[in-house]
């Protein structure tokens, strides 16, 4: 089996904090989660993360008016410079303080950032166009100006039109308007009045109005006139000297009650304003005559940060404290996307058995049903009323059965998507566990509050039996994979094996040394893992009832100090055991998760430690420090666990509305530092990935590995310009590649679809065989999401029939590629299939009446032939 599993997507998160960014084309949205950012394709409906992940949480990020460069920045002002579209990272900087605001200009030369009360304006990165004589540029981050003005922190940064101005908005009630360049007759303005802490500040498409909007619900709207009083003005001496100035011309109010603005967005073209408040609420409005187009609630708590993308359509909203991620298109009155994860920590997971969808439960109540393949969730399921502690598949048709602390386990049908059947015990009990006959008829579930098993029938809900013989709480329960065995087990130490379909209803049990965590059973039923609190994993066999093999993986599991810790991660003991326990598809592996930031991959056969996966190095959880600092333990306690917002300036920054004594934290706010952990893991059916709960989010770690930049023989003569030049002269095989050295997908995409069908076979045989596997996995990828059907069969038949000795004897090299062209084939053969179902009734009538015309023709040429004859 495998082993190279790489990070592939974040699910179960779409939004924590920190600022949404529309890509230039308006097609995607940039979201910060935590410390990784999700890219969220509009148009295609998927979404993916980039690779890229900071040691906070992420506060600021900017894009590049190109779209190319993103920078990021965390709390503590470590920014990371890295390629959109190659998802690269390029560069790591810091600004040595944390960033409050941050935007490139309209012309891509300079971007500002404002870091406190100072407002810095960079250079921006840049690369050599194909027609210049610049050199490749190794510093990328030059300063190239610094302006002290305001006396707060800066919280909100605007470029104008032509990119020779900006305004800052600040916490000091002002807005300053700065100049990149010095010019003789500027001056540097500040724009006062306001009452609270700015929220933004804009230019109109002309730079004639500025606009400027606080906290407390006013607008500002500023204009260019004479600076004098009245007196002046009547004397005509002296009008000519008249200064000028910006001065308020209106000022408008948003009225809403007991509410307000905790952000805004003004876009120029269309003169729309929207404005986010902290009861929930969006308001549209049209600028300057500040017309209300509309106001809708979205939320039960405050909207955090809103967006407009270029054309002036979607609008973005980010609610950090529930995760709600919407694109609301203002026009039509609808949403084009409307996403939330899980409100509170996720207990249990598990893949369907197409490998299609994840199926998360929660404490807040909810399942949740993701695509694995577009990154979205479905469907969610509202009707259990504490928290869900389990879920299962049923090994045959597509349901879903969940357990939950308010005492019912529940059936689900995920094609009509509707709860069909609810099974309850005779007493109230807070059920822990779960397992599903394979044949789907029988369903038991565990308690902590009972040491009893319970069975129900899914065909008439009515319970069966109650398993008793556990002396202390069941914390876990599977089914062989063969049937009629259950095996559950406990904290009393001890595993019992059921045989519930006998009529005794015996069960052996075996003994271990230490509370059972998690259980898994293998695909042959013929092994059991065990997994104690003690750290240990033992293999037991099934027809022997005996240990076949131990390791001790507390070494293994244990990493990541919390901040209270006064010693390293590896003398940390309440970290060292795992909770989740998975087996592979062939059994030789499994995969173990627990109270730590690791993920461990072992072999079954050897006992051995294949690979440790980290699941996060956010230092804003806690657990994922290693060594022990002195200078952060203080006399008082941790620094990091502080009150530092005490004598903050602000009412609202110095409340603290933390429940006394939560320790878990808020899952988007992450005020309370949340520990970091793993709760499931699972691996997917085909094998080719897995799965974790973590305190993130959800992780998907794959085999298969996504269009990304990996250079191959590159040359700085190689770029996006020489290959569509080289295209434009038909020199296809050339510009095919180039194409594959700088790896882009909008370069491969367009010389795959601009080479005509004649050329196809040719180019295919002159590529060189070190091409042929990156050519497959483009392939396979294109037909998949491609509509040019005949185009890509014809790419495919090319490369098998030319290519097929090669493959052949290349297959062990290959066969990941083949294996993902083989499921697009697979996936055009069921659409075909699907479309010739639904239309066999019309394509039946198409032929009957073809059939029709055909006898009708033969009847009139007979019938004339007949005339004819009797005439001759």
């Amino acid at each position: 089996m495998k082993t190279d599993f790489k990070f592939s997507n974040l699910l179960g998160t779409v939004y924590c904090k920190g600022n949404l960014i529309f890509t230039p084309d308006g097609n995607s949205l940039l979201s910060p989660v935590g410390n990784r950012v999700s890219v969220f394709n509009l148009t295609e409906s998927s979404s993916y993360t980039l690779p890229l992940s900071h040691r906070r949480n992420i506060s600021q990020s900017a894009l590049s008016p190109d779209g190319s460069l993103l920078l990021s920045v965390d709390e503590t002002g470590r920014a990371i410079l890295s390629h959109l579209s190659q998802r690269l990272v390029l560069y790591h900087f810091s600004f040595k303080a944390p960033v409050s605001a941050l935007a490139f200009s309209p012309s891509g030369r300079y971007f500002v950032a404002g870091v406190g009360r100072f407002v810095e304006v960079w250079h921006a990165p840049s690369t050599p166009s194909a027609d210049s004589d610049e050199g490749l540029e190794f510093a990328p981050f030059v300063r190239h100006r610094v302006h002290a003005g305001h006396h707060e922190v800066v919280q909100g940064i605007e470029w104008s039109s032509d990119s020779r101005f900006f305004l800052s908005s600040s916490k000091d009630l002002t807005a300053r308007l700065w100049s990149v360049e010095p010019h003789p007759d500027f001056v540097p303005t500040t724009l006062g009045g306001h009452r609270e802490a700015l929220i933004g500040a804009w230019f109109s498409t002309n730079q004639e109005l500025m606009y400027t909007v606080s906290q407390d619900g006013a607008l500002f709207q500023w204009h260019y006139a004479p600076l004098s009083n009245q007196s002046q003005l009547e004397n005509d001496a002296v009008e000519d000297a008249t200064p000028m100035g910006w001065r308020i011309a209106q000022r408008h109010y948003f009225m809403q009650s007991n509410a307000k603005i905790l952000c805004a967005a003004y876009h120029a073209s269309s003169n729309l304003l929207v404005a986010g408040f902290s009861n929930g609420l969006f308001g549209l409005y049209e600028l300057p005559d500040f017309n209300m187009i509309h106001t809708l609630s979205v939320s039960q708590q405050g909207i955090n940060h809103v967006a407009i993308n270029k054309s002036g359509e979607w609008l973005a909203l980010g609610a950090a404290k529930l995760g709600q991620l919407l694109v609301w298109e203002w026009q039509s009155e609808s949403y084009i996307l409307k996403q939330q994860g899980h409100f509170d920590r996720m207990n249990d997971l598990v893949f369907s058995r197409d490998g299609n969808r994840i199926i998360t439960a929660a404490d807040d109540g909810k399942i949740k049903v993701w695509d694995s393949k577009s990154g979205f969730c479905i469907v969610t399921f509202t009707e259990h009323s504490s928290g869900v502690t389990a879920c299962e598949f049923a090994q045959r048709g597509s349901v879903l059965f969940t357990a939950s602390l308010d005492g019912s386990v529940r059936a689900w049908d995920l094609i009509r998507y509707r709860n069909f059947r609810t099974f309850s015990a005779p007493t109230r009990l807070s059920f822990s566990s779960l397992a599903v006959d394979p044949s789907g008829d029988v369903v038991c579930a565990g308690s902590l509050d009972s040491f009893d098993i319970h069975i129900w029938s899914v065909q008439t809900g009515q319970l069966l039996d109650q398993l008793a013989g556990h002396e202390g709480p069941v914390s876990s329960l599977a089914f062989a994979p063969s049937g009629g065995m259950l095996v559950s087990g406990s904290w009393d130490h001890t595993v019992r094996m059921w045989n519930i379909f006998d009529r005794t209803q015996s069960s052996e049990a075996l003994q271990l040394q230490a509370d059972i965590t998690d259980i898994a059973v293998r695909s042959d039923s013929k092994q059991i893992a065990v997994s104690t609190l003690d750290g240990q994993l033992t293999f037991w066999s099934v027809a022997e009832a005996t240990q076949s093999a131990g390791l001790d993986a507390r070494r293994d599991v244990s990493g990541g100090r919390k901040l209270s810790d006064r010693r390293i991660a590896a003398n940390i003991a309440g970290s060292k055991n795992f909770n989740c326990i998975s087996y592979s598809l062939d059994g030789n592996c499994l995969l173990a998760g627990g109270n730590s930031k690791y993920i461990c991959l072992y072999d079954v056969l050897s006992g051995s430690l294949l690979k440790k996966f980290t699941v996060s190095v956010n230092l804003s959880l806690q657990g994922t420090q290693e060594f022990l600092n002195s200078r952060d333990l203080t006399d008082a306690g941790p620094v990091g666990l502080l009150d530092i917002n005490a004598e903050a300036s602000d009412l609202e920054d110095r409340i603290d509305r933390r429940l006394p004594g939560s320790g878990r934290g808020d899952a988007s706010l992450r005020r309370t530092l949340p520990e970091v952990r793993v709760t499931a893991v699972d691996f997917s059916p085909t094998g080719r990935a897995f799965c974790a709960a973590s305190t993130e989010g959800l992780l998907i770690y794959s085999l298969d590995r996504d269009l990304q930049f990996d250079p191959f023989d590159l040359d700085i003569d190689i770029t996006r310009a020489t290959t569509l030049k080289a295209l434009d002269e038909k020199s296809y095989l050339r510009a095919l590649v180039m194409a594959f050295r700088l790896n882009e997908s909008f370069l491969l995409k367009k010389v795959f679809q601009a080479t005509p069908l004649a050329e196809i076979g040719r180019l295919v045989r002159e590529l060189p065989t070190v091409y042929l596997a990156r050519l497959i996995r483009f392939v396979a990828y294109i037909t998949d999401a491609s509509p040019h059907l005949e185009n890509n069969l014809r790419w495919i038949e090319a490369i098998l029939s030319i290519h097929g000795p090669y493959l052949k004897d290349h297959l062990q090299s290959v066969s990941q590629e083949l294996r993902t062209m083989q499921k697009a084939i697979g996936t055009i053969q069921a659409d075909l299939a699907k479309v010739a179902d639904e239309n066999l009734y019309a394509v039946d009538y198409v032929l009957s009446q073809s059939a029709r015309k055909m006898e009708v023709s033969k009847s009139v040429i007979r019938n004339g032939v007949d005339g004819d004859t009797m005439e001759s």
